[in-house]
């Protein structure tokens, strides 16, 4: 038997033609880059048109509302004289104040009474008079409103009369902090949630500015005696 020719042995295989092979295996990574590119996220990315255009209408409708304020406002009476954004920002205040004692009270779970006794009605009353008139028209209490307010002059004993200053907020604080029918509504609502969280401590409280209330009373009524006194003489 002849061995085969060594040239041929040597010889190195004939190269396959182009498109031959196995197809599969050249479509997946085209099928797989463009399932990439269909699930990139920049897909479900919005707009950025879309974007600027809710930022417009929001700004639209501010500015709107804030339009429509400004013509109550002088339909009611001239911005110098009456401002109603210091009210609604003080209005503001004292229902996001009253919803801080009403979640007090309710993470404490403490049972609300069924009624007040007359007595602590009237220790109440009389200790937001009394209160009221000290941070409001006392004289020793000036320093707190010195910020807020320009003095004018002496009222009565012991008392000063204060007008409000300075710009629309420092104005509203000055003007809430001169009125005491205004603090009065504060003060009874800080009362009536120290009462329902710390019945026996708030109670000792208003005893002692009820005294307070009385003994100024006596005073005053002490000053008119002698005044008439003197005078009659």
């Amino acid at each position: 038997m002849r061995s085969a020719d060594p040239k041929r042995r040597n010889a190195p295989p004939p190269p396959k033609p182009k498109g031959t092979g196995n197809p599969t295996a050249t479509a997946k990574p085209r099928r797989s880059r463009q399932a990439h590119r269909d699930s990139s996220p920049d897909q479900h990315l919005p707009e950025v048109s879309d974007m600027n255009d809710g930022v417009h209408k929001k700004d639209t409708l501010a500015q709107r509302a804030g339009a429509a304020f400004r013509r109550v406002n002088r339909a009611y009476s001239p911005p110098e004289e009456h401002q109603l954004a210091g009210h609604f920002g003080a209005l503001v205040a004292f229902g996001v104040y009253t919803a801080a004692w009403g979640v007090a009270v309710g993470v404490r779970r403490t049972a609300l009474t069924d009624r007040h006794r007359p007595l602590d009605l009237l220790l109440t009353a009389a200790a937001v008079f009394r209160l009221g008139r000290l941070l409001s028209k006392g004289s020793v209490t000036s320093p707190l409103r010195a910020p807020f307010t320009r003095y004018e002059g002496a009222t009565g004993p012991a008392e000063v009369e204060e007008s409000p200053r300075g710009g629309l907020i420092r104005s509203t604080v000055g003007e809430l902090a001169t009125c005491p029918f205004c603090l009065s509504v504060w003060l009874t609502t800080t009362f009536t949630g120290t009462h329902q969280l710390w019945p026996r401590a708030t109670r000792t409280v208003t005893e002692a500015l009820a005294a307070l209330a009385v003994a100024d009373t006596m005073q005053l009524g002490y000053d008119c005696l002698l005044q008439r006194n003197s005078g009659s003489s």
